[in-house]
Order: structure tokens, then C-alpha cells, then sequence
């Protein structure tokens, strides 16, 4: 599961940003993703 995380967030981060500003933005957004997923995984626990 965590591996499809990542691949998906590395496929927006790298499609989505033109800068390395635009870059640091989608790798904090993909961040979150996963620690939302994390943490929701956690409470199913």
C-alpha cells in the first residue's frame, strides 16, 4: 500500500510542477497524503 502511495505521489509531483518551487509544493502535498493515509490506516488498528 505504501509503495503505491509513493509511485502515485511521485507521478503528480513530477507531472505537475514546472519549477522547483512548484516542485517543494507537490512533494509537501504528496507528504501529506501519505500521513493522512497513515493515520487512517492507525485508527483501523
Amino acid at each position: 500500500m505504501k509503495k503505491v502511495l509513493v509511485i502515485i505521489a511521485a507521478a503528480i509531483a513530477i507531472a505537475g510542477c514546472n519549477t522547483i518551487s512548484g516542485a517543494g509544493k507537490d512533494i509537501e502535498a504528496a507528504g501529506h497524503a501519505v500521513d493522512k493515509a497513515a493515520q487512517d490506516t492507525k485508527k483501523k488498528m
